[in-house]
């Protein structure tokens, strides 16, 4: 055996020394750690054993809930500091997800941690004082080395703060919506209180237009002047209303494969007199097989309508408007439009979709809002496409988007049945059939009056509210009913209902011819079974297609029904 003195003998004690004094440096950073986490007030910490009798509460515990630790070690468990309904509640919750029952108690706050389950509960904590506090608790099960459960580990910490955020977040999102509620009925009520008086004056301008004997010619510069000029505003009305409902969040959109051929043939025709006025000539795509995109029909050919009458009104004397289709990518459609016009310099493209930015066109004689392009960026967005401009001052624009392409909708064969029915163009029958109209604005009953007078196919009936339209239409049985929306007694929605369930009259087309002409408005109408909705303004062209059509289903239907109960 080497003495003690010798060289490896001591390098042996002195690395010994080094590995002790390393080892009690950890034991006292561990010991430090542990009474740095014991001690922390930021958290409470329990601890019980596995009956869950409280055998440690830490300062931050004495801080939270008032207690000293002698006051609670070895007297009472952590459910005696919960709110007891709370307890219950969790029991029962954990019954009837566990398939067990489980006591209200200790236990069901202990049941998943003693299974092995990880476990983080928000509960109410009761407070020496009485005071109460939300706190979210995880609890785990304390195990020897057998794996025998010898207690249980409670950390909570304190939930105010983040409930108060919660709950102030809440209450500003409560008044957000409240102020865009009384945002949204105010934009109703005023789209109704400016289009009834717009609707007597376009509608009373249009029979002097087309009556007879025809106006003298400086008549007629008076009334192009009312038109042109009641035409605008209500454009006016329309877009500022459509705009707000987008910035609102509550414009609706009804996605759908639209054809492309179809909408582009009734943007031609519309845009016709527009282009023939200023001669502009005007070539649309021809399409070898069916094009379907992802779109809201109106929207779209809204769109379409506000970039091809910007191209026709901005082009230069005789100029043309090219619209074209090319595929860009799988399942993407470009949609361009582009014009011989002056053309955008780089500054004016950066504020084109601006509202109420004309570009220094309120200058000229050209009418505009100011609003159109920047609903049709909106619009298309909102379809899932986007929107774009290229240009070149002195040589023309291009305005484009993109959209989705999708595939064609089945039409059933019911409707594919109905289809050529409801085509016919008006009704045959040599006897006067009856159009009922139920309407309290004596301006608006006088304007139809007049409509109605240049067909001697018809006669009409009129109530001023929806108690006598009822007991009209119940007894003499019209063939088509015009409902105005906003009737004294009864609305007209509610009047529609009692139609549509009484079977003397629930084969009646009714049609909803109202100023409340927001886009929520005329869904609901549509929802409550109108046959269409029509809006003030009326457009007379649209206004008697839409009698034809009223017309013309009024024969089929009763015997539509009568099929049906047959089969039944």
């Amino acid at each position: 055996m080497p003495p003690i003195s010798s060289p490896s003998v001591l390098d042996a004690i002195a690395r010994a020394d080094g590995i002790e004094v390393e080892r009690q440096e950890a034991l006292l950073k561990t010991g430090a750690l542990q009474t740095a986490v014991l001690t922390s007030e930021n958290f409470s910490i329990i601890a019980t054993d596995e009956k869950g009798i409280i055998q440690l509460f830490n300062v931050g515990a004495e801080r939270m809930l008032g207690y000293m630790a002698a006051e609670v070690v070895n007297k009472i468990n952590p459910s005696d500091i919960h709110d007891p309904r709370e307890v219950m509640a969790r029991a029962k919750a954990l019954s009837q997800e566990l398939g067990t029952t489980i006591t209200p108690g200790f236990e069901a706050l202990a049941f998943k941690a003693s299974r092995g389950i990880e476990d983080i509960y928000e509960l109410t904590y009761i407070c020496k004082d009485g005071s109460r506090f939300p706190a979210i608790v995880s609890i785990t099960a304390l195990r020897d080395d057998l794996g025998t459960i010898i207690g249980y580990l409670l950390i909570g910490t304190d939930n105010s703060a983040r409930k108060q955020v919660e709950m102030a977040l809440k209450e500003a999102m409560a008044t957000a919506e409240k102020a865009n509620q009384a945002k949204s009925d105010f934009l109703s009520s005023m789209s109704h209180e400016l289009r009834t008086p717009l609707s007597a004056i376009l509608g009373f301008a249009q029979l002097i237009e087309s009556g007879t004997p025809q106006p003298t010619p400086s008549q007629k510069r008076s009334v192009d002047q009312i038109l042109q000029a009641g035409w605008y505003l209500l454009d006016l009305i329309n877009e500022i209303l459509d705009l707000a409902l987008i910035e609102s969040g509550k414009l609706s959109l009804s996605l759908e494969p639209v054809s492309l051929a179809e909408v582009m043939r009734e943007c031609e025709t519309m845009i016709e007199s527009q282009a023939d006025k200023r001669g502009i000539s005007v070539s649309f795509p021809v399409f070898n097989q069916p094009c379907f995109v992802s779109a809201d029909r109106t929207r779209l050919k809204q769109v379409l309508i506000n970039l091809l009458s910007n191209a026709i009104k901005y082009n230069t004397e005789r100029g043309s408007v090219t619209l074209q289709c090319t595929d860009i990518i799988p399942e993407r459609i470009r949609i361009s439009v582009r014009d011989t016009g002056e053309g955008l310099a780089a500054d004016q493209i950066n504020q084109l979709f601006q509202p109420f930015n004309r570009l220094g066109q309120q200058a000229t004689a050209e009418q505009g809002t100011g609003i159109g392009l920047v609903m049709t960026k909106r619009l298309v967005e909102l379809m899932g496409g986007v929107i774009d401009v290229e240009s070149v001052p002195g040589q023309g624009s291009m305005f484009w988007i993109e959209m989705n392409l999708t595939s064609e909708q089945q039409l059933s064969e019911q409707l594919a049945d109905l289809a050529p029915a409801l085509q016919a163009k008006g009704p045959t029958d040599p006897q006067a059939r009856t159009v009922l109209y139920v309407e309290d604005n004596p301006a608006n009953l006088m304007l139809v009056e007049d409509l109605i007078a240049r067909r001697p196919d018809l006669r009409l009936l009129s109530a001023r509210d929806g108690i006598s339209g009822i007991a009209i239409a119940r007894a003499s049985l019209p063939d088509f009913i015009l409902m105005d929306i906003n009737l004294p007694g009864i609305s007209g929605i509610t009047a529609l209902k009692i139609l549509s369930e009484d079977p003397l009259t629930a084969h009646i087309p009714v049609v909803a011819l109202s100023a409340n002409a927001m886009p929520r408005d005329i869904e609901k109408g549509l929802e409550a079974g109108f046959f269409r909705y029509l809006t003030k303004p009326i457009k007379i062209s649209a206004f008697m297609e839409t009698l034809d059509l009223a017309l013309a289903f009024s024969k089929i239907k009763p015997g539509l029904i009568a099929t049906k109960e047959k089969a039944q």
